[in-house]
């Protein structure tokens, strides 16, 4: 056995004697001693601005991104990969109300969209802290900026989109697979015991049923109407207006342009230099928010088990981690995602 391999079989021994340790403790001794431990492992996180241009410290532009599928269940603690991580984006948001220097908001999406609750979660925080604040959001959508990356851009005081950028997408989804014919094929017999005729609705094992589709249908009309409402509102259209662009069709930034889905073409350095200019922020400094943290376990314990093991998440394991926060076919979920899952 190599000198890395014993390091690495040390490394989950001491885990182990900490496993032990902890599981020998009687209350409240184990919560004080639990509490000691996640504290020396992982830290005390706290949102700390890293500057990224230089100016006026009390006149604050703070960048948002959101990169990725908008779901919950970010990546924390040893084994994180890098990604969109739902929980650390709103305490960034939250960061920003705590911080009296700022003075707009600078989002950038690159997101096919997502969850239909963690959409309307961010888009209401944003909300709330700028009507608090009386900030000021400029969008820069980058690739993608799709159904629940376009709903979390709707409000901004004015967006911006390349020519490359794929946008709009508006509507919700919820996909699904029925192979209850293949099963009766095959001599497979759904025995499922249920207390109402729909608990199972949206269930691949049986044929759907007339009310199945109806309940289903209803419920993604709502979620539709609200998505429609709130670009309504941030857009100054009326709802029938929305309407007639929102039936999912995605479109590239000249369309979105001509459809009143977006203000101006240009990337990121533009639609900063237009904030800067339109709102008399030329001094302002360019911050982001970035988690901090001390713990043992997600410095030097993390970084040298990682490197020991070669440990990466995979395609596939990336794969698996979204399918779980989205939904699947047997557990399918209304999103406000482009293209279904």
């Amino acid at each position: 056995m190599n000198k890395k391999r014993w390091i690495a079989v040390l490394i989950a021994a001491g885990l182990l004697v900490v496993s032990l340790v902890s599981s020998s403790l009687t209350q409240p001794q184990e919560e004080a001693q639990m509490g000691s431990l996640n504290s020396w492992l992982y830290g005390d996180e706290e949102m700390t601005p890293v500057v990224l241009e230089e100016g006026s410290s009390t006149d604050r532009i703070v960048k948002l991104s959101v990169d990725g599928a908008i779901a919950s269940g970010g990546s924390s603690g040893l084994f994180s990969s890098e990604g969109y991580n739902h929980e650390d984006f709103l305490k960034q948001i939250e960061a920003i109300e705590a911080d009296e220097n700022v003075s707009g908001i600078f989002l950038e999406v690159n997101s096919p969209g997502g969850g239909v609750y963690e959409s309307a979660e961010i888009a209401n925080l944003l909300n709330n802290v700028r009507t608090e604040r009386d900030l000021p959001m400029y969008v820069s959508m980058k690739n993608m900026a799709a159904s629940g990356g376009y709903y979390i851009s709707a409000q901004a005081d004015k967006i911006f989109a390349t020519e490359e950028t794929v946008t709009g997408s508006i509507g919700v989804i919820m996909s699904g697979l029925n192979y209850s014919g293949l099963l009766e094929k095959i001599g497979v017999e759904d025995t499922t015991v249920k207390s109402g005729a729909l608990k199972d609705m949206g269930s691949a094992t049986r044929p759907e049923t007339e009310q199945d589709h109806a309940v289903l249908q209803a419920y993604i009309d709502n979620a539709y109407n609200r998505f429609v409402k709130v670009v309504s509102e941030g857009r100054n259209k009326s709802e029938d207006e929305v309407k007639k662009v929102a039936d999912g069709r995605i479109y590239d930034g000249v369309q979105a342009k001509e459809a009143g889905l977006v203000d101006e073409i240009g990337f990121p350095t533009d639609a900063l230099a237009a904030m800067r200019e339109d709102l008399d922020l030329q001094d302002a400094e360019l911050i982001e928010y970035s988690t901090s943290s001390t713990g043992f376990g997600n410095t030097w314990f993390g970084a040298k088990l990682a490197e020991l093991q070669g440990l990466q998440a995979s395609e596939t394991s990336q794969i698996l981690s979204l399918l779980e926060s989205l939904g699947t076919a047997e557990s399918p979920r209304a999103m406000y995602l482009y293209g279904g899952e």
